[in-house]
C-alpha cells in the first residue's frame, strides 16, 4: 500500500458529516441498519442503556441523540448480527487465528457458547456452564494459597458484578484485583487524595455551563469521549476561553461541527473551539504548569509590591489550603532554563496562558492518559492540582478538576471494591456484613501480576471483560506470562487476542452486552454504573441476547464462587435472581450508596459523595494540600540519550479514531488522514530530514531500555505530522511491545505508555 493512499489530508471539523457517514457505515457493516437504529433511541434514556463505551456523564438519560459517533460503533459491536458459533472453533485452530489481525477477530461477532481449550486439536470445544463452573472451581481449590489466583476486571462490568467479583475475590483468600485503572488514571487515584482527599474529579456537568476557561491537558475528546465536544461547543460559543495542552494537533480540540446543528451541517462549517493550542513534548506537561504557576506567583508578588490587584485567592489560600508558603519559596527558586527545556514551550507561550487562568474566574481543569502514563505522572497532576488551588479553583460552581476517565465504569468498579490495595475500612465494613476475615495484605496490580505469572507464582487468570494480553505493556513477557498459567479464564462477549494468549486449560465464557435484556427469575434486570463525574444511574437492556446460552456477568460470577466456596455463607445464587438484592447488601457495606435501590429509580439517579466540591477537605490537616515537585531532569529518554545521542526519540502510544480502548472497529483515523493503515508513526518533518528519512519510508521501532531484552515493533510507515521534535506517536496496541514491563509512573506504578524511548532503524524484510 503506498503512502499517498494511507495518507490523505482531511480538511473537516470533527463529527459534522463524516460522523454520520460512519455512523451509517457501521450500522451497515455489522448487517443491523434497522435493528441498530432502534437500539440506539434507547441508550442513555430513563428506561434504556448506558452506553458501554466512555465514562463521559449523561444529561440525566433524557436527549433522544445523547450519543456519539464512537458510542454507535461499541453499541453496533455489541448488537451485530454476526456470531462465533461452535462450528466456527471447529473450523480454526488457535494457531492460525492467532494469525488475524485484531480488527478481523473481534470482527466476527458475538460469542454464543462457553468454550474450553483442547491442546490436542487446538481447537476450543464446547461444554456445558456447570462444568465450565466446576472447572474452574477445582483449578482454584487445588493451589497452594490464594494469591496464586489473579481476578482482573474491565471497566466495563456493572456495580453489581463488581461487588461479587471483589467479595468472591476476598472469601477465597486474595487481594489481587488488577483492574484497568493500573493502566490508565492509577496516578489521578493516587495523587489526589492527598492534596484533596479524594481520587475523583470535583466538577459536575453543570459546571461547563457556568465555567469561563479550560484548561484541556493530554486528551483527544473527539476520539475518547465525543460528547463531551458538545460542552466544548457551548462553552466556545458563549465566549468560554478554551487552552488546549496536547503534543499533537488533534482536529476535535481545534473544530467541531455538531451533527445536531443544521447551520453548522448545511453550511459545512464548524465552531473553533481552542483559543490557544499548546503542543509540550511528551511529559514536558509539569514544567509547563510550573512555568505557568511562576508567572502566577511574580505577577502576584509584584502586585503586593505595587498595591495592585493580587492574583491568588487570598481569602481561599488562608482558610481551605496548607504549604503555600513552602512551596511559592520552590516557585520562585526555580529557574526558567529547567522549564523551558523541559517544556518545549516558549515562555511567551506560558505567559499567555498563565493570563487566560489569572483572568477566569471560574476555571475547569481536565487530564486524560496523555498526562497519567509518565514516569513523573503523579507529580505533574498534582502540579495541575497546585495550580487550581492558586486562585480557589476547586470547589465552586464552574470549576474544578475533571480527571477524563476511560471506560464507562472503570470510575464504578474501584469504588465498589475493586482495588489491589483496599482500606481498611472497608474490608472491615465488608467482614462485618459477611462474617468473615478478608485478607489484609496488598494483591497484585497489572504489573505485577504479569510478573507473577512470569515467575510461576500465579497459576489462574481469570478476566471479567477486557482484552488483557493486548492491554497490557511488555507484549512478548505478557505472552509469556498467560500462557504460564494452569488456567486462563476470559468472560467475553466478542472473540480478542486473549482468548487465544492462553494457559495450558483455558475457557472462553461468553456473557450478555449492556444492550440486551437480562432476564432472572424476578424478571428483566438493570445493572448500576458510575460516570466520571460520580453519578450512579441504572441501566436497561433492550435487545434480545446474541444466544440463548449467554449469561450475565454476575450471574457468571456467582456461578464460579458458588462451584468454588463450598463452606460460603454468601446466598450467591439467590443474588442472581434478583439484582436489586446485591444493591441492598452493597450498602450495607458501602454507606454513601444508602436508599440505593430508591434512588435509581430517579431519572440520572444519584450522585455519590465528592467532599472536595464542597470544599470538605480530608486530609491530614482538613485543608487542601500544596505539593512541591523539581522538575525532573533523569526521566528514561533523558538516561537513553545520554548513551544514543539525539537517535533516541520519546514515543508515546495512542488510539486511531476506529478505536476504543483495545477494541478495533475500522482500520482508518480520518481525523489524523491515516486511511485503510494502523502500522503508522507520527514524526515532526525537521526529525525526518535530519535522520535522512522521507515520509512513506517504513522503519522498525526498537525500545531503549537498561534490561538487555531487545523489544521490537517492526515495519512502521513514516507519516509527517505536526508533533513537537524528538517525539513520536503510534497506536497501540501495536506499539505497546515496546513499553518495558518495569517502566512504570513513580508511586501509582501505571506503565509510561506516552513517554517510551525508542530508535528508528531502516525497516528490514523478512527473510
Amino acid at each position: 500500500m503506498s503512502d499517498n493512499k494511507v495518507v490523505r489530508h482531511y480538511p473537516h471539523p470533527a463529527a459534522g458529516w463524516g460522523a454520520l457517514k460512519n455512523v451509517a457505515f457501521q450500522l451497515v457493516n455489522q448487517r443491523i441498519p434497522a435493528k441498530g437504529v432502534i437500539t440506539l433511541l434507547s441508550q442513555n434514556q430513563p428506561d434504556g442503556f448506558d452506553c458501554p463505551g466512555c465514562a463521559w456523564p449523561d444529561k440525566e438519560h433524557t436527549s433522544t441523540f445523547e450519543f456519539c459517533e464512537n458510542g454507535v460503533k461499541a453499541v453496533a459491536a455489541e448488537a451485530t448480527a454476526k456470531r462465533v458459533t461452535p462450528e466456527f472453533f471447529a473450523k480454526h485452530t488457535v494457531a492460525e487465528l492467532m494469525e488475524w489481525s485484531d480488527f478481523k477477530l473481534e470482527d466476527q461477532g458475538r460469542l454464543t457458547n462457553p468454550m474450553r481449550y483442547d491442546s490436542a486439536t487446538d481447537k476450543y470445544v464446547p461444554l456445558e456452564w456447570d462444568e465450565a463452573y466446576a472447572m474452574i472451581g477445582r483449578q482454584l481449590n487445588t493451589l497452594s494459597h490464594a494469591d496464586q489466583a489473579v481476578f482482573y476486571t474491565s471497566g466495563r462490568a456493572s456495580n453489581e458484578a463488581a461487588f461479587l467479583y471483589q467479595l468472591f475475590g476476598r472469601e477465597f483468600g486474595t487481594n489481587n484485583f488488577p483492574d484497568c485503572s493500573n493502566m490508565c488514571h492509577e496516578s489521578t487515584s493516587v495523587g489526589l487524595p492527598e492534596m484533596v482527599g479524594i481520587g475523583k474529579g470535583s466538577v459536575t456537568l453543570e459546571d461547563f455551563e457556568h465555567t469561563d476557561t479550560l484548561l484541556l491537558f493530554g486528551h483527544n475528546p473527539a476520539t475518547n469521549h465525543p460528547r463531551m465536544l458538545g460542552e466544548l461547543r457551548e462553552c466556545a460559543r458563549r465566549g468560554a476561553k478554551i487552552v488546549s495542552i496536547n503534543p499533537l494537533r488533534e482536529r476535535g480540540l481545534e473544530k467541531f461541527a455538531d451533527p445536531q446543528s443544521i447551520v453548522e451541517m448545511v453550511t459545512f462549517g464548524g465552531t473553533k473551539i481552542s483559543e490557544i493550542y499548546v503542543q509540550p513534548k511528551l511529559g514536558g506537561d509539569l514544567a509547563f504548569v510550573k512555568g505557568m504557576i511562576k508567572c502566577l506567583i511574580e505577577w502576584d508578588d509584584q502586585a503586593i509590591a505595587t498595591g495592585g490587584k493580587r492574583i491568588m485567592d487570598v481569602d481561599f489560600l488562608q482558610q481551605h489550603t496548607h504549604g503555600f508558603d513552602n512551596f511559592a519559596a520552590d516557585i520562585r527558586a526555580e529557574s526558567w532554563e529547567p522549564i523551558l527545556v523541559e517544556s518545549g514551550v516558549s515562555r511567551e507561550q506560558i505567559e499567555s496562558v498563565a493570563t487566560i487562568y489569572a483572568n477566569g474566574e471560574r476555571v475547569i481543569a481536565t487530564w486524560g492518559m496523555g498526562i497519567t502514563q509518565h514516569k513523573h505522572s503523579v507529580a505533574t497532576i498534582q502540579m495541575i492540582t497546585n495550580l487550581m488551588l492558586l486562585r480557589g479553583n476547586i470547589g465552586k460552581p464552574g470549576a474544578g478538576l475533571c480527571p477524563m476517565r476511560g471506560h464507562s465504569n472503570v470510575q464504578g468498579n474501584r469504588t465498589i471494591g475493586i482495588y489491589e490495595k483496599p482500606s481498611n475500612a472497608f474490608l472491615d465494613s465488608l467482614g462485618t456484613v459477611y462474617n468473615f476475615e478478608p485478607p489484609r495484605k496488598h494483591g497484585h496490580d497489572v504489573v505485577s501480576a504479569i510478573r507473577g505469572m512470569l515467575d510461576g507464582d500465579v497459576k489462574v487468570f481469570i478476566s471479567l471483560g477486557g482484552n488483557f494480553s493486548i492491554a497490557t505493556p511488555d507484549t512478548d513477557r505478557t505472552w509469556q506470562g498467560l500462557r504460564n498459567c494452569d488456567l486462563t479464564v476470559q468472560i467475553s462477549t466478542k472473540l480478542n487476542r486473549t482468548n487465544l494468549v492462553h494457559g495450558k486449560d483455558a475457557l472462553i465464557l461468553p456473557c450478555l452486552g449492556r444492550t440486551e435484556v437480562d432476564m432472572q427469575a424476578s424478571g428483566a434486570q438493570g445493572v448500576t454504573v458510575e460516570d466520571s463525574m460520580s453519578m450512579v444511574h441504572i441501566s436497561y437492556g433492550m435487545n434480545k441476547p446474541a444466544s440463548p446460552h449467554l449469561k450475565s456477568e454476575p450471574a457468571i460470577v456467582a456461578g464460579i464462587a458458588h462451584a468454588t466456596l463450598k463452606n460460603s455463607k454468601t446466598p450467591w445464587l439467590w443474588y442472581v435472581e434478583d439484582y436489586s438484592r446485591i444493591r441492598n447488601d452493597i450498602e450495607r457495606v458501602l454507606p454513601d450508596f444508602a436508599q440505593y435501590n430508591e434512588r435509581i429509580k430517579v431519572p440520572g439517579g444519584f450522585r455519590l459523595p465528592v467532599p472536595s466540591y464542597d470544599r470538605v477537605w480530608r486530609t491530614a490537616t482538613g485543608k487542601a494540600e500544596f505539593r512541591v515537585h523539581a522538575i525532573p531532569r533523569d526521566l528514561p529518554i533523558h538516561k537513553a540519550r545520554e548513551q544514543f545521542g539525539d537517535k533516541v526519540f520519546n514515543l508515546m502510544t495512542t488510539r486511531s479514531h476506529d478505536q476504543y480502548n483495545t477494541t478495533i472497529y475500522g482500520l482508518n483515523d480520518r481525523y489524523r488522514g491515516i486511511f485503510g493503515e494502523r502500522r503508522v508513526v507520527f514524526v515532526n518533518k525537521e526529525d525526518l530530514a535530519e535522520q535522512g528519512l522521507k515520509a512513506g519510508e517504513y522503519v522498525d521501532l526498537v525500545s531503549v531500555w537498561q534490561d538487555g531484552i531487545t523489544r521490537r515493533a517492526d515495519r512502521f510507515l513514516l507519516v509527517e505530522y505536526d508533533i513537537p521534535r524528538g517525539c513520536l506517536g503510534g497506536y497501540y496496541p501495536e506499539t505497546n511491545n515496546l513499553v518495558p514491563l518495569e517502566s512504570v509512573a513513580d508511586i501509582s506504578h501505571t506503565p509510561t505508555s506516552k513517554s517510551v524511548p525508542v530508535i528508528m532503524e531502516p525497516h528490514r524484510a523478512a527473510a
